[in-house]
């Protein structure tokens, strides 16, 4: 067996490594601002993006109090302009959360307007994006900008334009999308560095143990409770 899916995505984390620690860092910060503050992390993906969401939120050795942004279309719309205006009417979101917004291009108006929300009533916006990729598009929101431009930090995932990373003779198209796997990297370094400066600051963060050992389920049921309001309140 060729070895090329793990060659590239061995690349591929080790760009992010070595470019994204100023940025990783920053996202982290942002991250302990808001649980010290008594926040919520929320996160949005639409289509494959979604997977960015899934690995912030609700998760085994993840921080409690989160939420997935789940919009109703399951982002059929992602390039109709307004459908986040309306849809984040019943979305609440407040100061002092973070809100991360996972998408490769950075283009499309659904990801951007809640971008543009969620800054207007005061969160921070960490985003996850191509900025080469990004770079080279342009933008269908009505401001102009991409995602890039538009958030507080930026963690780049390092992946090529179209995302598909990986070539075979008789194929006249790319294959392996990686930024599902830079972006799960990334997210889960920056949930550690957080957790590292809450600690410092002398507070014990909120971890999902895992259900599927002993203790997991009631322990994980405690500190939900504390969060119920906020986290399944849309």
């Amino acid at each position: 067996m060729e070895y090329q899916v793990f060659n590239k995505a061995t690349e591929l984390i080790e760009k992010l490594r070595i470019t994204q620690e100023e940025n990783i860092l920053a996202a982290a910060k942002c991250i302990a601002d808001t649980m010290e503050a008594g926040g919520i992390l929320q996160a949005f993906g639409s289509g494959h993006s979604q997977a960015g969401a899934m690995e912030l939120c609700g998760r085994a050795g993840g921080f409690v109090p989160t939420k997935n942004i789940k919009e109703p279309a399951q982002g059929k719309y992602e390039s109709v302009p307004g459908v986040a205006e309306i849809f984040l009417r019943e979305v609440e979101i407040l100061k002092e959360d973070t809100v991360f917004i996972i998408s490769n291009s950075g283009r499309n108006p659904l990801p951007l307007e809640i971008a543009t929300q969620a800054k207007e009533r005061g969160a921070k916006v960490v985003a996850l994006t191509s900025v080469s990729a990004s770079s080279k598009l342009s933008s269908f929101h009505k401001s102009g900008k991409r995602l890039f431009e538009i958030a507080d930090v930026v963690i780049d995932n390092q992946v090529p334009d179209g995302d598909a990373s990986l070539t075979l003779e008789g194929l006249d198209t790319a294959i392996c999308g990686m930024s599902s796997i830079t972006t799960a990297v990334a997210l889960q370094a920056t949930v550690y560095e957080a957790a590292k400066m809450l600690l410092e600051r002398g507070i014990t963060p909120p971890f999902y143990k895992s259900a599927n050992i002993d203790g997991g389920k009631e322990y994980n049921y405690k500190l939900v409770d504390k969060y119920f309001n906020r986290m399944f309140h849309i």
